[in-house]
């Protein structure tokens, strides 16, 4: 395989078509074609098909555009470190976050990153799962700070879990059934839960199975905290959520929490990284520091 080979497979995927790669990469369509022709004879397998939808990439095609991307994307990175090591401009990290992490330790990490990496652009992504493992093996994000269960993570990524996370049911101050007790009396109750992979809401439902108790029956599925939020200040909704960000005072606006027991154990919070793809010197520094403010 060669360089300007998964470049042009690359191409091809964020372009949409070969015209709009080969005029993106200022090269001719019959050189990009013959760069993707080359490209199949070397792995022996066909990577994209033609059909009434235009280019598609076949399974062979989806597997090898994962890894492309990934290599370009530390190739990038060793360009950066040593650039860095001349004196270069400053480090570009990119990395995602759970909304616990942003409204509780964020700020202070943040200050304490400035002070020591004043140059380094960073951008940030919501950390969930569904969202972060694509970008971690694909190389677009350095590492996650997220909450997991390792039996659930692929063999590529590594996880360094680093606190615990209790939840609870939450709604709206003055919800009629703030005062339950029992989760037989919230049973029939609306729930807005987040079920995507290493979530909370999946984190509840498991448990609930486990020890015989049943499901809420009335339940939106939400993948977004900002929704899920506002269901729950605005209606009779009940989400299920950490008590560390449902104790901070901005966050928790308008909820309050429900003291139902038994409630189920904690989640692993952590540091989710991609295996034998050492981390930038920027990038590190950072990683070290939410891990200090989370092992607190």
């Amino acid at each position: 395989m060669k360089d300007h080979q998964l470049k042009a497979l690359i191409q091809v995927a964020e372009s949409g078509s070969i015209r709009a790669a080969a005029r993106a990469m200022n090269l001719s369509q019959s050189a990009l074609t013959k760069a993707l022709r080359e490209l199949e004879e070397d792995v022996g397998a066909e990577l994209l098909m033609r059909s009434y939808k235009g280019i598609e990439f076949t399974p062979a095609g989806n597997a090898l555009l994962v890894r492309a991307r990934l290599a370009h994307a530390t190739l990038d990175k060793a360009r950066e470190e040593i650039r860095l090591l001349r004196g270069g401009a400053g480090a570009r990290i990119a990395i995602a976050l759970t909304p616990l992490v942003a409204a509780t330790i964020l700020p202070p990490v943040l200050t304490e990153f400035r002070r020591t990496q004043p140059d380094a652009t960073l951008s940030l992504e919501e950390g969930l799962l569904t969202h972060a493992l694509p970008g971690l093996l694909e190389g677009r994000l350095d590492f996650a700070v997220a909450l997991a269960n390792p039996r659930d993570l692929p063999y590529e990524v590594i996880f360094e879990p680093l606190a615990d996370v209790h939840a609870v049911p939450t709604g709206r101050l003055g919800h009629p059934l703030a005062n339950a007790r029992t989760w037989a009396e919230l049973k029939d109750a609306s729930w807005v839960l987040n079920l995507t992979d290493g979530s909370l809401g999946n984190h509840l439902l498991r448990w609930l199975a486990a020890h015989g108790i049943d499901a809420p029956t009335n339940m939106v599925r939400c993948a977004s905290p900002t929704l899920m939020l506002e269901l729950m200040r605005r209606t009779d909704y009940i989400g299920f959520g950490p008590t560390d960000l449902l104790s901070d005072s901005l966050f928790a606006a308008g909820l309050q929490q429900f003291n139902v027991a038994p409630v189920p154990g904690p989640m692993s919070l952590g540091i989710l990284s991609l295996r034998g793809v050492p981390l930038g010197s920027s990038a590190r520094v950072l990683a070290a520091l939410f891990a200090r403010y989370l092992q607190r």
